[in-house]
C-alpha cells in the first residue's frame, strides 16, 4: 500500500473513532509503525533511545483495547504526520544527519 494510502486511512480513521474499533486502531497503527520503520530506514533516521516518538504509537497500538477513544485519535494523527513527513524526506531526497548533543 502506497504511503499516502495509508496516511489517508489513518486521517480518515482517527476522524471516525466512534466507528471502528480496537482491533482496526491496532491493525491501522501497527500497519503504520511498520512504514514508519521502513522510511526511517531509506532515510537514515536512527531514533533516539528512550526519545522515540513511535513509543507512543506503539503504547496505543499495544492498549487499543484499554485506551480512550481520544488516544485513538492522537496516535492515528500522530502516524499520520510521522509518514507523512517521513514519506517527504524519502521522495524529496533530503539528508538528514542527527548530531548527538553533548551534556555539559
Amino acid at each position: 500500500m502506497l504511503t499516502n494510502d495509508v496516511v489517508a486511512r489513518l486521517v480518515r480513521a482517527a476522524n471516525q473513532t466512534d466507528k471502528i474499533g480496537a482491533i482496526e486502531v491496532r491493525r491501522l497503527l501497527d500497519h503504520a509503525v511498520s512504514k514508519i520503520t521502513e522510511l526511517r530506514q531509506a532515510a537514515n533516521i536512527v531514533p533516539i533511545k528512550g526519545r522515540d516518538a513511535l513509543i507512543y504509537i506503539q503504547t496505543v497500538a499495544a492498549g487499543a483495547d484499554r485506551v480512550p477513544a481520544e488516544e485513538w485519535h492522537h496516535g492515528l494523527l500522530h502516524a499520520a504526520e510521522m509518514l507523512r513527513d517521513l514519506h517527504i524526506v524519502v521522495e524529496s531526497g533530503t539528508r538528514i544527519q542527527i548530531v548527538p548533543h553533548k551534556e555539559r
